[in-house]
């Protein structure tokens, strides 16, 4: 690891920083006295209200991919960026919301791959249990490789001591806790995240001249509109780029992240009733619209201060960007605030991404198709072995994450190769009855097969694809998709469906609509119903998207 970053951190930012340590341990520790079952264990026993949730849900996807992955984004693409949030992600959120949820929590099912099982069958399950597990390994090492990374910088330690120092930490808490531990504690980071990221803006700002300041010293003007965002999408063409942007990335890896992630849905299963599960990700959609200003301009503010990201030949990367801004403008104090913050975005994302798949391997894997019927507390205690697994895997899946200059690349290679055929599956079964259980299992192999053929003609030095940007992780997600809906049909015409009676529940035109609604919203008044607040998120995120164009 690079170790000439140095954070000039005194004994007060030590100390902020320690206090912020017992909090996090104090809350795994209070909530152990929570968990007597699998379920209190792995879903929080579903009883947590709609803003715990809610915060949670944005708080574990407040992760690398936000702070460091964005921020890298915003040295690069600038405003650009802005298309991960307000077309990439809340869109989605609100669908997830309004139109699967229902789906997914008036199922009771556990996690998303057993969702798949009472759809489809074994064979889609496995695949997508085993897919997601190995996903959710990798996406934890970027968490965990980046907060070692804060770690080196304030103490210097070697990366093998910051990995395990930092693997550690996460692992005392959800090990003590489960979910309830890892969901209140992301409530806790979410407030912590952002009172280190504010600062941070606002004394950059003043220090460039403000907006107009960074508009002059931004060379590239494009920097400041977000269409029609060539740079990212890696088209030439104006319309081209504007196609890939609203179908790669706004459909097919934003639905299909957002709406199939067990790693997000999972915040949303533990909630107490279904109007608190359909308004999670409504929720945290509001925040989600807003957090790029204090993560995308950092990266823009550090493009123009930091001495080592200017010139033709910058000394750093990108990923340094906001460790270098902290380093030049926070005083001691604040640096201790904002240290705290991103070691509690990193650990919020390591946290998800570990319970999520304990939550998976010890449902969908293990007792599935390992061990069957057994007493609870035997999946209970597996549950814990998966978590301490997993974090050791994270250890070594972390050391793939050091290769790359921007996490963001890595993250969307790994989301077109998972999440969008499996978004394909889920939409084409959730509307289609005549979807078939070999369907499902054979469109996910299909579309993931063909999304990791297309990035292999990407690699090397003469690539046979050639897309500057991360346009290649969009067309990717998208080949992937178009595979898997034109295999599904094809094998669905040539194969048995399943009888509506086993349908129900899994698909729309054969579930009664009064069990997708939550009847007491109706006496609620509308800031607190669902459907009002996905139509006044739309509305905000158009605006947004019109004012910054």
């Amino acid at each position: 690891m690079d170790t000439a970053l140095r954070l000039d951190a005194s004994w007060v930012d030590y100390i902020l920083v320690a206090l912020y340590f017992v909090f996090v341990l104090g809350i795994g520790w209070a909530a152990k006295a929570r968990v007597s079952s699998s379920i209190d264990f792995f879903l929080s026993g579903r009883g947590l209200p709609a803003w715990v949730t809610g915060l949670a849900f944005i708080s574990a996807n407040l992760g690398a991919v936000e702070i460091i992955g964005m921020s890298a984004n915003g040295v690069q693409y600038g405003f650009q960026t802005m298309h991960y949030f307000w077309i990439g992600a809340v869109p989605a959120m609100v669908f997830l919301g309004i139109v699967m949820m229902p789906f997914y929590y008036g199922s009771k099912v556990r996690s998303v791959p057993e969702f798949m099982l009472r759809r489809f069958g074994p064979g889609a399950h496995l695949v997508n249990a085993i897919s997601f597990a190995l996903a959710q390994l990798l996406i934890a090492g970027v968490n965990l490789f980046l907060l070692a990374k804060i770690v080196n910088a304030l103490l210097g330690w070697p990366l093998w001591v910051t990995l395990i120092v930092a693997a550690v930490i996460v692992l005392s808490y959800i090990t003590l806790g489960g979910l309830s531990a890892a969901i209140y504690n992301e409530v806790l980071q979410f407030f912590v995240i952002i009172a280190a990221l504010l600062p941070l803006t606002l004394i950059g700002l003043n220090r460039v001249g403000g907006w107009s300041g960074l508009k002059q010293q931004v060379a590239d003007s494009t920097h400041f509109h977000t269409w029609p965002g060539m740079e990212i999408s890696g088209f030439d063409s104006p319309v081209l780029s504007v196609i890939g942007i609203t179908f790669g990335l706004g459909f097919v890896l934003s639905f299909g992240y957002w709406t199939t992630n067990f790693v997000e849905v999972q915040r949303a299963m533990a909630s107490e009733s279904l109007s608190a599960a359909r308004k999670t990700p409504i929720i945290g959609a509001f925040p989600k619209m807003f957090i790029p200003f204090l993560v995308v301009l950092p990266g823009m503010i550090a493009s123009v201060l930091v001495a080592e990201l200017m010139g033709p030949n910058p000394e750093a990367r990108p990923n340094d960007a906001v460790l270098l801004l902290m380093r030049d403008l926070l005083p001691n104090g604040l640096l201790g605030v904002a240290i705290a913050g991103l070691l509690a975005s990193f650990m919020a994302g390591m946290a998800a991404n570990i319970s999520a798949f304990n939550t998976v391997m010890s449902y969908d894997i293990w007792q599935t198709y390992v061990v069957k019927d057994r007493e609870d507390d035997y999946y209970l205690k597996f549950g814990r072995l998966a978590t301490v697994c997993a974090t050791v895997i994270a250890v070594f899946t972390a050391l793939l994450a050091k290769n790359f200059g921007n996490v963001m690349d890595y993250l969307q290679t790994l989301f077109g190769f998972f999440n969008a055929p499996l978004f394909a599956t889920f939409i084409l079964g959730m509307f289609w009855k005549r979807m078939t259980p070999s369907a499902g299992w054979v469109g996910l192999v299909s579309g993931t097969v063909a999304a990791i053929s297309f990035w292999v003609l990407s690699l090397g030095e003469n690539p046979m694809v050639n897309l500057p940007g991360q346009g290649t992780a969009f067309v990717a997600a998208s080949i992937a998709f178009a595979t898997d809906i034109i295999v599904s049909i094809v094998v669905s015409m040539l194969t048995k469906p399943k009888p509506d009676s086993e349908l129900v529940g899994f698909v729309r035109s054969v579930t009664p609509k009064e069990s997708l609604v939550d009847a007491s919203e109706a006496a609620l008044p509308w800031y607190r119903r669902t459907v009002p607040l996905g139509v006044l998120c739309m509305v905000l995120v158009i605006a947004l998207n019109i004012i910054f164009a």
